[in-house]
């Protein structure tokens, strides 16, 4: 699934082919992913004539506000999305699933071989966004808020690091990769950090982040850009889905377990 730096990624990517540009008409191959209405011809009718203002990234939740009232048209990835702008004229791709129609010429598509994505078009975007919790690359987002996140939680630290209510945006790679950086065990309970754990938690998830979005991606699965070509963190990892090679830092093979059903992976003599 897309995580942080894969959507900013894309976020990124959709904004200079996308603000400004104005919706003419909207299809629907896979009506069950739009949310919200839950009608697609009341979609159609609310987007036809709006433009887009600005894009932003929440969590992993792609944010489109909208003129003329303020709407805003929210989309999730979910594990196979791929949002890009290309000709109108150009073939559909057999996955695609929703065709947003742009007024001159080119569509908005989002494919999704797995038909998880999500859409909504709301007034106020907290129907949707409400839930989550903090940013983790915004300034607001200290060890101390992170310490706070944490407190009388007694749980184990991979699991909850992947709970998008606890921090907006971590998932699998990059918590595999966090965990690393601040040499503590994915099988760790919360309540058994210290903080000058928590601070090297807070830093490396922050790095982590930071290198994902500096090498656009990880092309791990399905993730590709908007234009069809691959992110490059998969080539960075320390531990994701290096089970039995050795750590880079001392050798010794990544070990990979199952914590809440994610495969996790780290090394068992750099993480204590």
């Amino acid at each position: 699934m897309p995580e942080l730096p894969e959507v900013e990624t894309v976020v990124r990517a959709l904004r200079d082919p996308l603000i400004g540009r104005t919706f003419a008409d909207f299809e629907s191959y896979w009506p069950k992913q739009v949310i919200f209405p839950d009608d697609v011809q009341a979609l159609r009718d609310r987007i036809a004539g709006r433009s887009v203002t600005q894009i932003r990234r929440r969590a992993k939740y792609i944010v489109m506000t909208l003129d003329q009232g303020e709407e805003t048209l929210i989309v999730h990835l979910k594990m196979t999305g791929h949002l890009a702008v290309v000709p109108h004229d150009r073939p559909l791709h057999k996955h695609v699933r929703q065709r947003f129609v742009l007024t001159d010429g080119d569509d908005l598509r989002f494919r999704d071989m797995r038909k998880f994505g999500r859409i909504y078009l709301v007034k106020d975007p907290a129907e949707v966004l409400a839930k989550l919790g903090p940013e983790p690359l915004e300034p607001e987002f200290t060890a101390a808020v992170l310490q706070k996140r944490l407190a009388g939680r007694k749980r184990i630290l991979k699991p909850l690091l992947l709970d998008q209510t606890v921090v907006a945006g971590i998932g699998n790679i990059y918590a595999d990769e966090a965990l690393f950086g601040a040499k503590i065990r994915p099988d760790r309970q919360t309540d058994s950090l210290d903080e000058a754990e928590i601070i090297a938690l807070h830093k490396a998830i922050q790095e982590a982040l930071r290198l994902g979005i500096e090498r656009e991606g990880a092309s791990i699965g399905d993730y590709v850009k908007p234009d069809g070509s691959k992110g490059d963190m998969q080539n960075a990892v320390q531990v994701f889905r290096r089970t039995g090679f050795p750590c880079y830092s001392c050798g010794t093979p990544i070990t990979r377990i199952v914590l809440g059903g994610r495969s996790t992976h780290f090394c068992a003599n750099c993480q204590i």
